[in-house]
Parts: C-alpha cells; sequence; structure tokens
C-alpha cells in the first residue's frame, strides 16, 4: 500500500522568519506535487535527494520511464506562475543531478524524463498543480 503524503496548509501568519516560511512553503508544495503525481500512477522512490552539487526534489518511476522532478511552489503570481521558475540553467543543473543520482543509486533505466510541477496555492481550497512532462 503506498502511503499519501498528507498536506497540511502552511499557517497564513507563519512563522516570522521568511527563510522558514519559504521552506514550509516548499515543504507543502512538494507534499502536493507528490500526491498528484503519486495518484496520477507513478511510484516516489526518493524525496529531496541531495549532493554537493544540489537537490532534486522528487525521483519517480512511471512505468519502465525513470521521472526527475522539480517542483515550484508559489503562494501568488506576482513575480510570475510556477511553472515559468525554471530557465534553462536549471534544467541544465537538473540534468546533471539525475546523471548523479542514476550513478550513486547504479540504476539504469530505458528511459529518464525531466519533469516540473508548478504548485499554486490559493486562498481558500486546494492549490491548482500543474504537471509539465519533459522539460528538458
Amino acid at each position: 500500500m503506498t502511503r499519501r503524503p498528507t498536506l497540511t496548509r502552511p499557517e497564513p501568519d507563519g512563522p516570522p522568519d521568511p527563510a522558514a516560511r519559504r521552506r514550509e512553503v516548499g515543504r507543502y508544495g512538494e507534499d502536493a506535487a507528490a500526491r498528484h503525481l503519486v495518484e496520477q500512477g507513478m511510484v516516489v522512490l526518493d524525496r529531496n535527494w541531495r549532493c554537493e552539487a544540489g537537490e532534486i526534489d522528487l525521483v519517480l518511476r512511471e512505468g519502465r520511464v525513470l521521472v526527475v522532478c522539480e517542483v515550484k511552489t508559489r503562494s501568488s503570481t506576482a513575480f510570475g506562475g510556477p511553472v515559468e521558475a525554471v530557465s534553462e540553467t536549471k534544467a541544465a543543473r537538473l540534468r546533471r543531478l539525475a546523471a548523479r543520482w542514476l550513478e550513486d543509486h547504479r540504476v539504469h533505466p530505458e528511459e529518464v524524463r525531466l519533469d516540473l510541477v508548478g504548485v499554486l496555492l490559493q486562498r481558500r481550497g486546494a492549490p491548482v498543480v500543474e504537471h509539465v512532462r519533459g522539460i528538458g
């Protein structure tokens, strides 16, 4: 049985520390993204994998495809939507991190795909989740 991530909405006032608030919002977005992807039939293999070169938010399996997923969470679109936040530079870094994850885990899938999940928090109700397959 797959455990579904529990979503606990960040408090509107949140912690007084802005960095703590960003971490809380980011964690909520990653939980929402993981839940959405699991509901689509994917299996979570790893979360928040880190090395000296950076971090991968989610590593999943969709059939025979290994999916490396970046999650971007926003509480407003004042500075653009979450999907707009991934530049070509970020996609290139994600490709390098994916290669490193594969090497470290000694995994050789038939296909590797880079995805992006944008999570836009709403004042009320569930967040809006947008899944973009194959970003680079």
